[in-house]
């Protein structure tokens, strides 16, 4: 399965078969529940379809702009493609891409359609993570009203900023999934940490963020080590875990997953492939995708 999928209803796989050609995509026929089924693992989709029949169906799905993947309506005479979510996060760039087709984007983003650079923009232009997400909005608006300077610092170096200053830093390859046990302390989990980066011959530089289960979002240990690595947590819910294909056998089915550090590995990285299996170290076990 590719990151990305077509989806239409019966009488448009034609049109939609079309799209997936030019995009390599798969392409799935509408059902009420395809979205649900392919929210969690795909990261751009396509509706050939109204707007009202997408708008509905994935309104429940919406967790986060950042992990949500991007969403384009295109209509079913292949006129016009349009960003519904995601602008910023891909879905711009797709309906943009389907210009090729003569599919004319209609984009609704202000920074876009002022002509004026975004933070997430710079950020894809330069490979980059936004680390503190919560300041794009105030960046960005002010992008509107002006120019906003962008500096590059190369470290070691230390900056303190106010939270209308978007930080970006390079983009790491690698997701690393945790899981642990009740009341794990910070140490443990950072020990585990660098002796899996270290047994996987991987940098803990290269990774780009870390991932667990959403049931763990109160293990404050586990929650200190990341913040002690400068690091970024995410929690994810149970059907994203559980939608993934994990290689080893879990005992997490006590809670109702599938696992724990596979599946959270696996949910967030672009490839999908496990560099490492999952592995325990004491209280914590781990596992590495990218």
């Amino acid at each position: 399965m590719t990151d990305t999928v077509v989806v239409a209803l019966p009488r448009f796989i034609p049109q939609a078969e079309r799209i997936a050609t030019f995009l390599r995509a798969d392409v799935r026929e509408f059902t009420p529940e395809i979205f649900a089924e392919i929210f969690p693992t795909t990261r751009r989709i396509v509706a050939v379809m109204s707007m009202g029949i997408v708008m509905r169906k994935i309104a429940p799905l919406l967790v986060d702009k950042w992990t949500d993947p991007a969403v384009v309506v295109v209509s079913p005479n292949l006129a016009y493609a349009i960003p519904l979510v995601g602008g910023h996060h891909g879905a711009n760039a797709l309906a943009q891409e389907l210009a090729a087709l003569d599919i004319l984007p209609v984009i609704t983003t202000a920074t876009e359609t002022f002509g004026r650079p975004s933070v997430e923009s710079i950020a894809t232009q330069h490979q980059c993570d936004v680390m503190n997400r919560d300041s794009t909005r105030q960046v960005n608006a002010a992008f509107l009203d002006g120019d906003v300077p962008v500096f590059t610092i190369n470290g070691p170096a230390v900056v303190i900023t106010g939270p209308a200053v978007s930080v970006l830093m390079n983009a790491g390859k690698y997701i690393v999934g945790i899981g642990c046990r009740k009341d794990v302390t910070g140490a443990e989990v950072i020990t585990a940490i660098r002796s899996a980066c270290a047994d996987a011959d991987i940098d803990i530089a290269d990774v780009q963020c870390y991932a667990t289960t959403i049931q763990k979002q109160n293990e404050q240990g586990l929650r200190d080590a990341i913040a002690a690595l400068s690091a970024r947590l995410i929690f994810l819910r149970d059907d994203i875990m559980n939608a993934q294909a994990i290689m080893t056998p879990s005992k997490a089915g006590k809670i109702g997953l599938l696992g724990v550090a596979e599946p959270a590995a696996l949910a967030l990285a672009k490839e999908k492939v496990l560099v490492m299996t999952k592995k325990v170290y004491g209280r914590v076990t781990v596992a590495i995708a990218r």
